[in-house]
This record gives C-alpha cells, structure tokens and sequence, in this order.
C-alpha cells in the first residue's frame, strides 16, 4: 500500500480466527477485552505500525493494520492473549490488501456472520476505530474504509430484509428453550450477566416465552435494574448467585469474564437445569458437565439453529453482495485518488509559487497594480489546471504511472511524504 502514500508499510493485512475454524475455547484463548485492545494498539505503535484496528467478539477476534508482514501483527495478538501463534495458525486466516478489504466488508455486513445478518459485528469495528483513534492508529485509509462498511452496512439493511426476523444469538437462545422445555412460562429463568446479549436475551424471554419468574443478576447491580425496570422483572444482588442459581430451572450466563463464573460447586445436584452459556470465552465451567441433572449448551450449538426466517435471508445474499459492490468500488476509486495527490499537491505549491513570483514582478513593474484581484484569478487558474490534471490521472484510458513521471519531469516537482 506504499503507492498510495498511506503507510510506510507495503501491505494491508486482515488477521484473525472465527467460528467457521475455532471453536469456543480456541476463541476464548484469542479474545481480548478492551484494556488488552489498548495495551496492543500502544504497542503497535512503539513497534512503529503506523495503522491498526482491533475488534474481538464471542464469533471471532481480529486485527486490520499495516506491517511489513503479517507475523508481526499476529505476534502483537499472541503476546497480549492466552493462545500461542502455533494454535493460532492452526485455525488462522490472513488476508492481504484488496482481499483484506473485502474481508472487512464481508465482516461487517453480517455476511460472515455466525447467524446471517446478525449485524452486532458492526458496533464492534465502531468501536475498534474510536479506540484506534484514542491511540493515533487510526490513518485516513482505516478511517474512509471503516465509514465504507458502517455505509454499505446501513443501506444493506434499509434496502434489504437480510437482516429481517428475529435470528441472532440471544434469539437463538430463546428459541432453544422455547423448543426444549414445557411449561415456560411456570420455569424459574435466571439471567446472568446484563451486557448486550443479556439485554437482547431478557428482551426475547419477555417478548416470547410470557414468564414472569424472570431474575437478572449483574455484578453491577444499577445496569440489570436498568432493565429489569422496563420489563418489571426481579434483581438481586450478585452475592445471591448461589441462591438464586439453586431455585432456577433455566440459567442463562452472558458475562463477558475471561474465566468461567460459575462452576459445579455453585448448583444444586439434585435439580433438573438447563444452562445456556452465551460467552466466549466460556463463562460456565466444564465441570458442571459431571452433573446428571445439568444440561449444558453453548453459543456454538445454539448458532446452528436455522428456521424459516434464516433461509429467507439467504435470498438477499446476492442484493447485499451487489451493495458491498458499488461501496467498495467508490472506496477503491478514493483510494486510486491517494496515488497522485502527493504530485497534485506538490504541482499546486508549484504553481502558487510562479504566481507568488509572477504578482511580485507585476507589483513593482505596473503602478497601480491590483494585487487582491490578481490573487482571485489566479487562484482560480490554478484551481482549474490542478483539477484538469486530476481527471486526466483518474482516467482509465491513462497510464497513471507514465503520467505521474511526466507530470513530475516538466514541472520538476519536489514530492515531500506527508
């Protein structure tokens, strides 16, 4: 990526890992909170990476930066997570430059989604690029691509119905248990853990299974009455987990805690009960397994539900994919622009120093001479040529390159790396 005066690095490379290859705890060891997403983009930094993006969900974990070659960006991951490169390239993608691009639209629209367009994906390069940002990583080729996939995101789901139905992991969740269990709506449900997916869940419990025994527990209390609130549920305190998990028929676990929050000792092992862990990495100890009344299901098995409403976005597919086209086709063209600015800008500094020269001369040769609208004119001139030498650049009949040189050659350009 060199030609386009971005980065003083070759290359734009994708890396990362997701379900289509890694399971959940192969996941769980590569994932990152965001004190982690923090210490690796300060790092980058003092390695010298001039560019990078970080996001990592319950479905994949991945960084989009420039580096000379892709290991260093995958040594910036192992070093800061639990996993090691050799479990890392196991299950690994690495994808560069203009496959690298794709890649993040794809992400990004929920095409790659573990559920099709299930679009939580898109909050999370959001907030990868304000956190890129926070740490001068963020270069105007992340920038402009990030806002290109926030754009063919939004008209993907304006123009189409990929994203129609309720089909996401907190719905699947509701769905399995609507599927498994009699009697719903007299079970005693406890959820724990109140971020985005608890929220989602709680909201698809209350919308489908018509059960008030609904119990939220937090480790922050405020945020589960935040939403027990509108939905008049009951919150207890996180010191009655034990308690409340023991009177529950159905536990649903959506921490985002990077080791298990509840384990064998925490449930009573004589009453039947289902437990739905919707973390990554696990947030339910695999010793709860040992237990003959326990029945464990994770995100995993949760994500291969499919239903009508998930086959009937499999029809949109091909309008989103025509979408993601025509946005990453101007992004391209954006980006083939980033080759002759710096011969652009230097052309105009060339031509407003001839000017510079040129009124100089006059002003002292004319009496009376006016300089202000001699200024307009002249700034305008030179407006026009820039903007003629510009198009001419853009054309596709041209040779950019043999152009560039000439440019360059005739007016005896000095370019400076801006």
């Amino acid at each position: 990526m060199r030609d386009y005066h971005i980065s003083k690095h070759n290359s734009f490379y994708a890396v990362g890992l997701s379900y289509k290859k890694a399971d959940a705890e192969v996941r769980g060891k590569f994932s990152l909170d965001v004190p982690a997403i923090d210490h690796i983009l300060g790092k980058a930094k003092e390695i010298g990476i001039d560019g990078l993006l970080a996001i990592s969900t319950c479905n994949r974990t991945e960084l989009y930066g420039f580096a000379q070659h892709p290991y260093q960006l995958i040594k910036l991951l192992c070093d800061e997570t639990h996993g090691t490169v050799e479990e890392f390239q196991e299950v690994a993608y690495v994808y560069k430059n203009h496959d690298a691009i794709s890649h993040m639209f794809k992400v990004g629209t929920g095409l790659d989604s573990q559920i099709l367009g299930d679009f939580e994906i898109i909050s999370q390069i959001k907030q990868g690029f304000y956190r890129a940002k926070k740490y001068d990583m963020a270069n105007p080729f992340l920038e402009r691509l990030c806002n290109a996939v926030i754009q063919a995101s939004k008209r993907i789901k304006n123009e189409t119905e990929l994203s129609s139905g309720a089909t996401s992991v907190a719905f699947a969740s509701v769905k399995y248990i609507l599927d498994n269990v009699t009697d719903i709506s007299k079970k005693n449900i406890l959820l724990f853990g109140t971020g985005k997916i608890g929220r989602n869940t709680c909201e698809n419990l209350v919308k489908h299974s018509n059960n008030s025994h609904i119990t939220l527990i937090n480790r922050t209390r405020e945020k589960a009455e935040d939403i027990a609130g509108k939905f008049h549920l009951t919150v207890k305190d996180y010191g009655d987990l034990q308690t409340e998990i023991r009177k529950a028929d159905i536990l649903v676990v959506a921490t985002g805690a990077q080791l298990p929050t509840v384990s064998k000792a925490l449930i009573y092992p004589k009453k039947p009960l289902l437990v739905l862990d919707l973390s990554v990495p696990k947030n339910v100890s695999d010793d709860v397994k040992q237990l003959d009344n326990v029945t464990l299901v994770h995100l995993d098995q949760l994500s291969q539900i499919t239903d009508e409403t998930l086959a009937k976005r499999k029809e949109y597919v091909p309008k989103a994919e025509a979408i993601i086209e025509k946005v990453k086709k101007d992004f391209l063209k954006w980006l083939e622009t980033r080759k002759f600015a710096p011969v652009i800008n230097a052309l105009k500094d060339k031509l407003n120093t001839m000017k510079t020269e040129e009124i100089d001369f006059q002003t002292k040769k004319i009496e009376g001479f006016d300089q202000i609208q001699a200024e307009i004119i002249s700034d305008r001139i030179i407006q026009k040529i820039t903007k003629q030498f510009a198009n001419h650049l853009k054309s596709k009949e041209v040779d950019t390159d043999d152009s560039l040189e000439l440019i360059q050659k005739v007016f005896q350009l000095e370019l400076h790396s801006k």
